[in-house]
């Protein structure tokens, strides 16, 4: 590999540090207005009165959109949409747009806006709600026996509060009509999926919208559904006339989008005094909201991990008087880990064995769900390695046998997990005569390096430096790709570059392969490739041609190919999965609780790794987030008012610099040609996944104290 495999520097790096790069509230567009979002004040209720005569009589407002003037949408899905009606559903929800010549005009404007309302009795005290049981998987063997007859047992409850995403790039949208067409630019992780949405909302083709998201300032699942904004934001823009934008404030941020729900857990695990598992009973429940059912698979995480007869996952969800929630980096897996592996850890205690030692004895050669083997496993070598760098043989067994001065010492392990994903992706490619490439895909980049790795792979398979490649994405104008979400973008458009690749290079072949004299004259495909600029014969290089000279011999300006790729059906045969070992080192001041996590390990194995530079970001990235889930994110909500309190980065805390400390990546690489062609597997929410729980694992060696409710907190400790 000449490309796959290096480090190679962001190609959007230097737009994002100079300004260059347009978000979606920064396009320029001409005299545009903007829109300001008035909340509700309680959480469930009805509109009794709305009264606008004073904010719009104020200079500058145009128009203000209510439930009362609003364009009503005829659609049978069950999200949340803005000013359809009445009825209150959450506190915050928007009641109104005010639009106005300035951004400042609208928001005094907004503050003018008087509600009355007819208040109902809410309910968003989690342990106070009904359960509703959903569907999850069908027991494995016989667990609540077997865990009976387990001569060693473990029941513990652990609990997540809710967590909000917190991006650096506030929610928003700029969006204009020319005629019947629509033009949004949105932060969205799925373009397609927007545009739906709006065809939807305003009864006209989708071709006759373009939503555009070039790029998106952080989202980690907050712009996976369709928000309720895009749509008020392109009504406005109809109903003045001119261009819209609408941006959340940070308060808005945290009712706009979803979160992490609340989780309670119960996981009973049953084994023998050998350490082998018997049964296990991984029990979830979270919260949804009144109006739509959200899971996000909490009870799935373990059972692929660990070899074990009897398996039983129960779901539940409570019904709660608040905004839905929705996916939050590594949904579900990063939630159920916490669980499990704290549980693991437990047993370990009790048995007094080695907390690795005690995965490795339970370790699944293949996968014990759906006895399919795994396509690629390299997760014990994972613990191997990652043991080794991290010292893990210097550990004492004993929590609290391990100091530095003042400071209690703990070393914690966890193991995490991550569906290898593929889907169907599209992409164009178009191969100049003057030896640059231009490549196009509808896929979004939130920050991974999407618009990097593409280019990588691009110029690999194209045999052409990556500094003469394009890539252009985040548009519907562009061939439809899968959402930027569940680490599977490089896996699905990579594969679509792949394919578009080998086309490109049939093209070329067939210009050259039957010309006298011609270094390629009667060769066949499977014989040539496209390398150092070249159309040559893989066994001997120095037959070939010059890409550029192909294309000026058969006197065109350039070859395109439109590809669609689709997920090998191979795939079936197998489990696809990506794995991790994460190892922590925590320092717990006695006396005071605080909590500082010194050092981090993460040995991960998920295929190939296209390029080191971003991955080893993506890594950091996890461990930081798992920090800041483990010891300081939590969302408050004062029952009395349904109202979420913590809307803001004073009171809703997350990691600072002067939280992270030292952490090192290790990849072990997998041959993988089950998962695709390249043998790329995702890491983007893998990285996160065990974290949370190795921390806290981490914590109890250091202190002895076992904390099962995040986030780990000074008052749990003292």
């Amino acid at each position: 590999m000449r490309y796959i495999g290096k480090e190679m520097s962001r190609v959007d790096g230097v737009a994002k540090v100079t300004g260059k790069a347009r978000y979606a509230s920064e396009y320029k567009v001409n005299n545009p207005a903007y829109g300001y979002i008035v909340q509700s004040e309680i959480a469930k209720g009805t509109i009794k009165s709305i009264d606008v005569s004073k904010a719009e009589k104020l200079p500058g407002v145009l128009k203000i959109l209510t439930h009362r003037n609003s364009l009503k949408v005829e659609e049978q899905s069950r999200q949340f949409r803005a000013l359809q009606n009445d009825k209150i559903v959450f506190c915050g929800q928007p009641i109104a747009l005010v639009i106005a010549d300035t951004f400042e005009q609208a928001r005094y404007a907004a503050n003018l806006v008087s509600v009355e309302y007819d208040r109902e009795q809410s309910a968003t005290d989690f342990d106070n709600l009904g359960r509703t049981q959903t569907r999850s998987s069908p027991a494995r063997g016989k667990p609540a026996e077997e865990f009976e007859a387990a001569p060693v047992k473990i029941e513990a409850e652990y609990s997540i509060p809710i967590e909000h995403h917190n991006p650096m790039e506030p929610h928003a949208a700029t969006a204009f009509w020319e005629g019947d067409k629509l033009t949004i630019f949105d932060k969205s992780q799925g373009v397609y999926g927007v545009r739906g949405h709006l065809a939807r909302s305003f009864g006209i083709a989708a071709e006759n919208v373009n939503v555009i998201s070039l790029f998106v300032g952080g989202a980690f699942g907050a712009s996976l559904n369709v928000n309720y904004y895009p749509f008020i934001t392109a009504l406005a823009a109809k109903e003045v006339g001119r261009p819209v934008k609408v941006n959340y404030t940070r308060r808005q941020m945290f009712t706009g989008h979803g979160y992490r729900p609340y989780t309670a857990q119960k996981v009973s695990i049953g084994a023998g005094s050998d350490g082998k598992l018997r049964s296990i009973i991984h029990e979830a429940a979270t919260n949804t909201s009144s109006y739509e059912d959200f899971t996000e698979g909490t009870t799935r995480f373990g059972r692929t991990l660990y070899q074990c007869p009897n398996y039983d996952s129960p779901y539940y969800l409570l019904k709660s008087d608040l905004p839905t929630p929705t996916w939050m980096r590594a949904p579900g897996a990063v939630s159920g880990a916490f669980a499990i592996e704290s549980a693991i850890d437990e047993l370990a205690y009790k048995l007094d064995i080695d907390p690795v030692e005690l995965r490795l004895i339970n370790y699944a050669e293949k996968d014990p769900d759906s006895g399919k083997p795994f396509s690629s496993k390299e997760l014990k070598t994972c613990f191997t390695r990652g043991a080794k760098k991290f010292g893990w043989e210097r550990r004492k067994m004993e929590p609290r046998s391990m100091r530095d001065g003042n400071w209690l010492v703990g070393w914690g392990t966890a193991t995490g997990t991550w569906g290898a994903f593929q889907a169907p992706a599209g992409v164009n490619i178009r191969l100049n005569n003057d030896g640059t490439v231009l490549v196009g895909s509808g896929t979004t980049d939130i920050g991974p390096g999407t618009y990097t790795v593409i280019t990588i792979i691009a110029a690999e398979v194209l045999g052409i430096a990556p500094e003469k490649i394009t890539f252009k994405l985040g548009d519907t104008d562009l061939p439809r790709a899968p959402s930027q979400g569940g680490s599977l973008t490089t896996a699905s458009v990579g594969s679509a570059v792949y394919g578009a690749a080998g086309e490109v290079r049939k093209k070329l072949l067939s210009f050259v392969d039957k010309k006298d004299g011609s270094p390629l004259f009667g060769a066949k495909f499977e014989e040539t490739e496209l390398a150092d600029g070249n159309l040559r014969l893989k066994n001997d290089p120095s037959k070939g041609i010059r890409i550029v000279d192909v294309l000026k011999e058969a006197q065109m300006a350039y070859v395109e190919v439109d590809y669609q790729s689709s997920p090998s059906p191979e795939r079936q045969n197998y489990t696809t999965m990506a794995h991790g070992a994460q190892f922590v080192e925590v320092k717990v001041e006695e006396r005071l609780g605080i909590v500082k996590v010194t050092k981090v390990v993460e040995a991960t194995a998920c295929g190939r790794i296209i390029n080191p530079l971003t991955s080893h970001s993506q890594e950091m990235g996890g461990v930081v987030w798992g920090i800041g889930m483990a010891l300081h994110e939590a969302t408050e909500i004062d029952h009395r008012y349904g109202k979420m309190m913590t809307t803001n980065l004073a009171d809703y805390h997350v990691p600072v610099n002067a939280d992270v400390h030292f952490i090192e990546t290790e990849f072990v690489e997998e041959k993988d040609e089950i998962v695709n062609e390249l043998g790329i597997k995702g890491m983007g929410e893998l990285c996160l996944v065990g974290i949370p729980a190795a921390i806290a694992n981490a914590v109890f060696h250091a202190t002895g104290k076992r904390v099962r409710d995040l986030p780990i907190t000074p008052d749990k400790l003292l």
